[in-house]
């Protein structure tokens, strides 16, 4: 027997159910892909996208890495972000991380893990620029909460700085750039209040945010 017999059972019985609550939802699913967000979040498995804001596929074109980290020599990401903005004309690029995050703690404590910790020094550039912030902090689990929140707006910063969204922004395309954190312990999802819409409009957000 397989040992992944289990998993393609689920899938039918997923797309049995699919078929019985609406008979036409994968002929229209094959016919077209027309999202209005692209989500950048966490690679954990505990954070699922669509399941979290209640989207069905096709709504919501998604790019997950580990820690949710944006930068600009990870060709896998940047490929997602411009065919999102420039091919699927998305309108809002949501940049997700979540408290718990195990790369973000990891990169606080300087874990040695192997090949990932030269990503998680991408984490570790923003808690070094923020070391007197987070040091200031009472307890280890608010310096990681912190640091997720954090890291976030650094990436929203880093998504907005790319080539593919100046150059859209350049075009007077209506492109929004969000920051979130989900909470794993009530399901929530927080708006961090970091909408960047416009060249022009970041480093004031920026620095109202982290001078809170």
């Amino acid at each position: 027997m397989n040992s992944l017999d289990e998993l393609f059972a689920r899938n039918r019985s997923w797309a049995d159910e699919r078929r019985r609550d609406d008979p036409r939802f994968f002929e229209r699913l094959v016919r077209q892909q027309s999202p209005d967000y692209l989500w950048i979040g966490c690679a954990d498995s505990r954070v699922p996208a669509n399941e979290i804001v209640g989207l069905d596929p096709g709504e919501l074109f998604v790019h997950r890495n580990v820690a949710n980290v944006v930068v600009h020599t990870d060709l896998n990401c940047l490929s997602v972000l411009q065919y999102a903005v420039d091919v699927l004309d998305v309108e809002h690029v949501i940049i997700c991380g979540h408290y718990g995050c195990g790369g973000v703690k990891s990169a606080l404590r300087n874990e040695r893990l192997g090949l990932i910790d030269n990503w998680l020094r991408h984490v570790q550039d923003v808690m070094r620029k923020h070391h007197a912030q987070l040091e200031a902090l009472p307890d280890d689990g608010s310096r990681q909460r912190r640091l997720c929140e954090l890291n976030v707006i650094e990436q929203v910063l880093n998504v907005s700085e790319t080539t593919i969204v100046q150059s859209a922004w350049d075009r007077g395309k209506s492109l929004e750039i969000h920051g979130w954190i989900y909470d794993l312990s009530d399901g929530l999802l927080r708006d961090m209040h970091v909408a960047v819409r416009s060249q022009g409009e970041f480093q004031e957000i920026y620095q109202r945010m982290l001078d809170r």
